[in-house]
Formats: C-alpha cells, structure tokens, sequence
C-alpha cells in the first residue's frame, strides 16, 4: 500500500475514535457483550488473516462480524482493509450504503474522502473533507484534507486550511505539516521556521518540534539556530548524543567559555570540561574535578593529574606544609602509577624547592628511562645538577636540550641563561 495512504489511515484511527457519533440505534447493543455465537471466533480468524497479510479474508470476515452484530467497529475494520486493497469504489458504495451519503458517522466519512483520494476524484474529496472539517475541527481532518490539496499540487490552499485547524488548538501535527509544506513545496523556508520558533517561544519546544527544527536548520547550515534548538531540546531530552551535539557546536564557535557554563550546569562530559579547565589554566577548578574523575573511574591517571592541578593552584607554592602533602600524594600514586610524567613532575618539584634535591634527581632519572630525548625531563635533570653547583654537567645537558623540541619552553630559557651564568662564575 502507498505510504501516504498508510499514513491518512494511521490518521484515521489513532486518536479520533473518541470523535464518532455514538448511533442511537436500540439495536446496536453494549461493545463487550456477545452478540452471537461465532463472534469470538470470527475475531480470532479475522485478526489472524490480517496478521498474515490477507486483507482479503479479513475484510469478508468482519463484515459477517457486522451483518451478525451491527457492530460499527467491526464494519470500519472491513472497509480499512479494502482500502489496503485499494477497492475503492466498494468502499465508497457501502460508505454511501450506510450513511445514506450524509457527514453522519465521521469514521465512515473519513473512509470514503481516501477512498476518493485513491481514485484521484478530489473534487468529490474536497467537498467531503470540508464539511468533515466543518463539522469536527479536529486535527486529523484538517490534515486530511491538506493532503488532498497537496495531492493535486494546492500548496497554498492547504495551508489557508492547516493555519486555521493550528489555530483552533496549537496543534504540533499540524503546525509539523504546515512547516514542512512552506519550507519543502513552497521554498517559503524562512516561514516555516519562523512559524515553529514562534510555536516554541509561545509554547515550549517539545521533542518533535525542536527536532523539526534541527532538520530544518541543519539543512540550512544555520549554526546558530542549530545550537539555540539543541539547547532548548536538551532540557526536555538530556540524551549523551544531544550535549555531543552541543559540545560539537560551542567547540565549531569556538564559544569555550559558553561550553564550560552548559557542561558545569548539566554535568554531561566532566572529561571535556577538564581539559577546558586546564586549557584555561583554571587548576583551581581542574583538581578537584580530575579527583572526582578518578573516584567515578578508578583510572589513576586522573589522580595523578589532579594532584599537578592541586601543585599548580596553588599560591605559596613554598609552603612547607602544602609541598609536604603534595609529595604524600605524589608518593602514593607512583606506588601503582609510575608513568614518566608524574616521576618528572615529582623530582621537578623536589628539586627546585630544595626538598630533596638528590631523591628528586632519582624520580627524573626514573623519567628519562622512559623517555631519554623529553627536553622537559632533561630540564630537570640539568635543574638538579644547577641546585647541586655541578654547573659544567648542567650546561651540557642543556645545550642539548636546547637543540630538542621544547626547547624553547619560556622556562627552558630561564634555566639555560641561570645556568651559564653559574659556569661563568665557576
């Protein structure tokens, strides 16, 4: 069956059956009392035919259902299934059978305006469909009956009757056709989207509309509406993959510090936020939050990191008391983490503030065994020999690291100059 017509039958009975007159026929008995002896089993068999695709079978068997109960349900069952297989003009005749051609059951109603639809009579659809809508106001018919338009190319026309059935109550269904009409058939893209901002400005921004939005502004590369839309679209559904898209777009803005705030309020990639703390130089920030990493993790590395946040956010970085706690910490982590940054960081630090000069010398010797060319690391060997007086071995060692990549760190070039005035003076 085409897709459309699927989709106005979908219309048809989800969400509209609380709209059918009620027939006041003594002989339409209660909905859950048996009627007849077969009934239940000719449920059985009908819903059964329908599972296995015959259409066929199932719409005889829910006609006998209604010739032997009258039952109105049983009878639109029937008809759905001829229009699945498209018999068309057999719906119309029964529909007219039944109603005596009058807008009085708006299910059957329904039934025969895409039965029409199917027979490309769309006058007769038309003129159907506006009195089901004049009668109804609800979303599903006003839908229906732009389609009917929009089938034969009425874009304006089934907008004219789209702005009136939204503006009987908001309807995102209908507001959703409308902008799709305006941006897809009538390049009318800047209304389109104006229609549904306002409807989220008014409104709310819910799932569909906000993706809606997204749609339409991807397809227009509008960066800005893009990132406002996933914004508002977060609040209703914090997925992981919606703040990706937000951290993906500040980061394309290069807007960080807008990054950090969103990323602050709604906890979504702690990781990322890290590294925008640290890139910011905001240890003050970045240790606690690398602490909290580690808890969440176990990954040591990030307890590691979070105790050079520590050493770096501090102010008196010569307190005795502070350089005390910091080696502890220093300590217990190479017990299960020896990597070469933090045996350099750790020697660095216990040899420029004359903790341990010589213990320190040993971490960074430990570094270099991992890495012997890191600029950095033989910085700090050569840092060690300087706080020694073993100038002559310091000076060697940083003309090398000159010659290195980092080797022209601002710090580098501090000690190289410090350095050569001390073998200048020896």
């Amino acid at each position: 069956m085409h897709s459309s017509i699927f989709f106005v039958l979908l219309l048809l009975f989800s969400g509209c059956t609380n709209k059918i007159q009620v027939d006041t026929n003594p002989s339409i008995v209660a909905p859950n009392k048996k009627i007849f002896a077969q009934e239940d089993s000719l449920i059985m068999f009908a819903l059964r035919a329908e599972q296995v695709g015959d259409f066929k079978s199932a719409a005889t068997l829910f006609e006998q259902l209604y010739d032997g109960s009258k039952r109105k349900e049983y009878i639109y069952r029937s008809l759905q299934n001829r229009l699945y297989l498209k018999e068309n003009e057999l719906v119309i005749t029964y529909v007219d059978k039944i109603t005596h051609s009058a807008v009085n059951d708006f299910v059957l109603t329904r039934l025969k305006v895409v039965a029409l639809m199917q027979e490309k009579r769309f006058t007769e659809a038309e003129n159907l469909a506006i009195s089901l809508v004049q009668k109804t106001k609800t979303e599903s018919d006003y839908i229906l009956l732009s389609d009917i338009y929009a089938s034969q190319k009425k874009f304006n026309e089934a907008i004219v009757y789209l702005e009136s059935g939204y503006s009987q109550e908001n309807s995102e269904k209908i507001l959703d056709k409308m902008a799709l009409l305006l941006y897809v058939n009538l390049e009318r893209k800047k209304d389109a989207i104006a229609y549904l901002e306002t409807h989220t400005m008014v409104h709310g921004c819910s799932i569909n509309i906000c993706k809606r939005l997204i749609s339409l502004y991807g397809n227009e590369k509008n960066i800005d509406g893009l990132l406002s839309t996933y914004l508002k679209y977060y609040k209703i559904n914090s997925n992981p993959a919606v703040a990706a898209q937000i951290i993906q777009l500040y980061g394309y803005k290069q807007q960080y510090p807008q990054l950090i705030i969103f990323l602050e309020e709604t906890g979504s990639d702690d990781k990322i936020l890290l590294d925008l703390y640290v890139n910011a130089k905001n240890y003050k920030k970045a240790f606690p939050l690398a602490k909290n990493i580690y808890d969440d993790t176990g990954e040591t590395h990030y307890l590691g990191n979070s105790i050079i946040y520590e050493y770096e956010s501090q102010k008196n970085k010569n307190d005795k008391a502070f350089l005390s706690k910091i080696s502890k910490k220093f300590e217990k982590v190479l017990e299960h983490d020896d990597a070469s940054l933090y045996l350099n960081y750790f020697g660095y630090i216990l040899i420029d503030h004359n903790v341990d000069v010589d213990k320190g010398m040993e971490y960074v010797k430990r570094a270099l065994e991992q890495d012997p060319e890191s600029s950095y690391y033989l910085d700090s060997l050569a840092w060690g020999h300087y706080k020694r007086n073993e100038c002559v071995q310091a000076l060697k060692i940083m003309e090398k690291v000159r010659k290195l990549e980092g080797g022209d760190d601002p710090e580098v070039v501090h000690h190289h100059k410090l350095i050569k005035k001390c073998k200048g003076k020896k």
